[in-house]
């Protein structure tokens, strides 16, 4: 691969990352909800289906989903399942009174338990899978033996900037959250801020 492919490669990757779509939003969400060291967790978890989604792509089981109308809705359902399932905490969680300080933040939201939610977000959707079957070819000369191995390196290059990107976010939000814990009941109105978020993400993925 040539050095202005990669490059140019990164570029469109950065610009992607950046743009507003449902990762970052619930990463935000989450973020001024559970303080950064959650919305840190859950980007690597995010990231990490990235990877897997890339070696499906290699290995070529992305598109044989992506031919398949059942396999296609089955993931969309247990998508959508899923997040609804999500949204179904965080509204019980608000319900009982919201996360109303970072200790009692850090023992409601275990770092296993939010990193594999960022997993399965990822995981579970099926436009991420389509997205990267599409992209990632675009920069790699399909007919060349080290075509696989280009397309990790592009993967995990995608994972890498990306989980840069989001940490920073997370930072951001998480220093904002601190400001705002100050005024009463924040944290049951940010709760139900990120059981709408998740809502409406599972809706958006079974529609479109």
């Amino acid at each position: 691969m040539e050095t202005g492919t990669f490059f140019y490669f990164l570029a469109a990757s950065i610009l992607l990352t950046l743009a507003p779509g449902p990762d970052i939003l619930y990463l935000l969400t989450k973020s001024l909800a559970s303080g950064a060291k959650s919305g840190i967790i859950l980007a690597a978890g995010l990231v990490s289906g990235i990877v897997f989604h890339t070696f499906l792509v290699m290995i070529g089981v992305a598109a044989i989903i992506q031919n398949s109308p059942l396999a296609m809705a089955a993931l969309k359902i247990f998508g959508a399942g899923y997040l609804l399932f999500l949204a179904f905490k965080s509204f019980t969680a608000a319900k009982r009174g919201g996360q109303i300080s970072m200790k009692q933040s850090d023992k409601v939201n275990s770092a296993k338990k939010i990193y594999q939610r960022g997993v399965l977000m990822n995981v579970l959707n099926p436009k991420v899978l389509l997205f990267f079957l599409a992209f990632l070819p675009q920069f790699v000369n399909l007919s060349d033996e080290s075509a696989s191995f280009q397309i990790i390196l592009l993967g995990i290059t995608f994972a890498i900037q990306a989980f840069v990107i989001f940490s920073l976010i997370a930072i951001g939000a998480g220093k904002v959250r601190k400001i705002l814990l100050q005024k009463k009941n924040l944290g049951r109105i940010l709760n139900f801020v990120e059981a709408a978020v998740l809502a409406i993400i599972a809706v958006t993925l079974l529609i479109f």
